[in-house]
């Protein structure tokens, strides 16, 4: 057995999975506990970590060290007064240290707030004033470090700690603090048997219609991304997995430490400066990278190189999450390398809802099939389980008790938190719908969905089809409201390099969707732009769109 923590590793088929996979896990679980002390001492010389940036650095970690270097970041917090409860926001890019803080802050039951190095100064102090953050550890990038100082002139950031060797006043050098720290753990400060309601992660979603929200997650998250490595990614004992996200971000918990360690598998950490498609298939490459997970993006950047000059025989298994992918971009890939892409859907909020795995048949730009512990079903706007083929919120029963990996609550927002568990179930906001294999497709958010003449038309849909022609670089579909038809479809759109904006290509590109999909889901209005509005995450604002076009009426 190549995973302790599930009782099988293959399946015959999605109903042998749902209904005979089991997790094996303490009802007192801590990731850092039980999870890597025990690797620590069972496998002490196991690959942990291979670390690499752009400037020619490289790190290999074992599971030990990784256990002793998170027990000493441990201290280093205790010294500076961090306890139980204490928020604490790790703003360290892909830099190793953020494993061992990460790490630190588990033991002791602190709560980790980890953030984009992209933030600036007002979304510093958004966060830190809606968790009441105790202290900023940072990592010396670009302008950072006084974007945070600034944030700090408008609301008090009681500590502020630095992973570099830089001498700056007002700032704790963490890492030689933790480098001074012993090895062992003060016992009264660690939180060997957690609550149910503990607090470990807190994650800011993306704020694609609204102030980020906070996503509170407790000590049995790490469990529910069993799933997302061993069934989903593939991982297995030795493997090497390379997950593209900065850990800012709710992916990087999905492929960048739990459930890739619990599987057995190394992680392959490349600190990239900026992404450059060549760099990171080297990287694949020359480390020798077995299974590895990046949004459509980055796929849709990788088939425009010549993937004939990269050796991909050391990949095993490929998949994507984020958004829908399209059907186009999976196609070139497979032809490409030889490799199928498989797809999952999740939130921050949760980890696997949905997912293609192994044992199934793949449908590209489809989320896949429901996800062990998940009892998924769409809701229609009555009320009422929605019919095949028929669009409805994503839904998830709860009514036996949520699933693994499922978050808490809203931090502080009681509101919001009854607003999405209600009726025995927990929605999601995501529209989609069900074919006859019980295969879900993703339609769009909630307040995405575009009401035309009585049809109901999904962005996505649109979007997908518009990225076939070589004329887009990007798009957006959104509503525009209309007297006759209440709204109509509108395409805003950049270009790729060598086209124009014209009335000729306006037509063109309403007649390839005309011929890509239903007729009249065509976009009657369409803008070309320089560039689309985005969370710092690098989700298109839809809702500032529309917002836009209202302002300009």
């Amino acid at each position: 057995m190549s995973c302790p923590w599930v009782n099988r590793v293959d399946f015959k088929s999605h109903e042998d999975f749902l209904q005979n996979c089991r997790l094996v896990y303490p009802e007192d679980f801590n990731f850092a506990f039980d999870v890597i002390d025990r690797i620590a001492a069972e496998d002490p010389n196991r690959r942990a970590m291979v670390w690499c940036n752009d400037h020619g650095e490289e790190h290999i970690f074992t599971m030990a060290e990784v256990a002793r270097y998170s027990r000493k970041a441990a201290n280093a917090f205790l010294s500076l007064g961090i306890r139980k409860g204490d928020p604490v926001m790790l703003i360290l890019k892909r830099r190793y240290e953020y494993w061992f803080a990460l790490l630190g802050l588990c033991r002791i039951g602190a709560i980790a707030i980890p953030a984009t190095n992209q933030l600036m100064k007002k979304d510093v102090v958004y966060r830190v004033k809606a968790a009441s953050v105790k202290m900023v550890l940072a990592v010396d990038d670009g302008d950072l470090l006084n974007v945070i100082e600034a944030a700090g002139q408008e609301v008090e950031i009681p500590i502020k700690g630095v992973v570099a060797n830089v001498d700056r006043p007002g700032w704790v050098n963490f890492n030689q603090l933790a480098a001074a720290q012993p090895e062992t753990v003060d016992e009264q400060f660690c939180l060997r048997h957690p609550a149910a309601d503990d607090i470990m992660l807190l994650y800011f979603t993306s704020g694609t219609s609204g102030m980020p929200k906070m996503v509170c997650h407790g000590y049995k998250y790490p469990l529910g991304h069993v799933v997302t490595a061993v069934y989903w990614h593939c991982c297995s004992l030795g493997g090497l997995h390379l997950t593209v996200a900065e850990t800012g971000w709710g992916k990087a918990a999905w492929g960048k430490i739990y459930g890739q360690w619990m599987a057995g598998s190394a992680l392959m950490i490349y600190d990239m400066d900026r992404f450059h498609a060549d760099n990171l298939l080297r990287v694949v490459e020359k480390y020798r990278v077995t299974t590895f997970c990046a949004p459509p993006t980055i796929y849709r950047f990788l088939i425009k190189e010549d993937l004939s000059k990269y050796d991909f025989s050391s990949i095993t298994h490929c998949t994507t999450a984020g958004e829908a992918l399209n059907p186009e971009v999976f196609k070139q890939f497979y032809e490409a390398t030889g490799h199928k892409i498989y797809e999952a859907y999740g939130q921050t909020e949760e980890v696997v809802i949905c997912g293609t795995f192994p044992w199934m048949q793949i449908k590209p730009g489809s989320m896949g099939r429901a996800s062990f512990g998940h009892q998924v079903e769409l809701i229609n706007e009555d009320g009422k389980p929605c019919e095949i083929g028929e669009e409805g919120e994503v839904a998830i029963r709860v009514t036996d008790g949520k699933p693994l990996g499922q978050f808490i609550c809203y931090y502080r927002d009681p509101r919001a938190t009854a607003n999405v568990f209600r009726d025995g179930y927990y929605f999601t906001g995501d529209i989609a719908w069900q074919d006859e294999d019980g295969y879900f497709w993703y339609v769009g958010r909630a307040d995405d969905v575009i009401k035309s003449s009585g049809y109901r038309i999904g962005p996505f849909e649109v979007e997908s089809a518009l990225m076939e022609h070589p004329a887009v670089l990007e798009c957006a579909i959104t509503a525009a409201p209309d007297p006759v038809r209440g709204q109509v479809v509108k395409a805003t759109i950049v270009l790729a390099k060598g086209y124009t904006g014209s009335d000729a290509l306006v037509k063109e590109l309403q007649d390839h969707v005309k011929h890509a999909t239903a007729p009249y889901k065509y976009p009657r209005i369409v803008e070309f732009v320089p560039e689309l509005p985005k969370t710092i995450s690098g989700k298109i604002r839809h809702a500032a769109i529309r917002k836009r076009d209202a302002e300009q009426k």
